[in-house]
């Protein structure tokens, strides 16, 4: 039975553009996502998001509101991502685990090569623009 990991993903949006960071290791390095990571036991998805963004990001984002899950399976394991549109409270989006990070505009997310879990978060968030 395939492995299921459930983390969280911040849709961090300034106006028309959103942030995406490029993951740096694993796999999957040098694709595009969404900044998150796992939920820790006994954590809320929400509880989770604020403390990735501080340790990826060195930022304090608030979690403003749910925009969907995506579940999905990658060879290696099953992820659920509970997305969330978030804003920066304090920080400057300082990169500690990523190669690389962008502002998008909502109008065109298709910049870059996403994570296939990702870009179902980009067809729901495309659906707001």
């Amino acid at each position: 039975m395939r492995r299921s990991i459930k983390v969280a993903a911040a849709i961090i949006i300034d106006g028309g553009s959103f942030f995406a960071t490029q993951r740096g290791y694993g796999n999957w390095k040098d694709w595009w996502e969404f900044p998150g990571g796992k939920v820790e036991a006994g954590e809320t998805p929400e509880e989770a998001l604020v403390r990735e963004i501080k340790e990826e990001l060195d930022t304090i984002v608030s979690v403003d509101e749910f925009l969907t899950t995506v579940e999905y399976d990658y060879p290696e394991f099953h992820i659920s991502m509970d997305c969330f549109i978030c804003s920066v409270i304090s920080g400057e989006l300082t990169l500690i685990e990523h190669e690389s990070a962008r502002w998008l505009p909502l109008s065109d997310p298709w910049q870059v090569r996403w994570l296939p879990s990702d870009i179902e978060v980009i067809k729901e968030l495309s659906k707001r623009a």
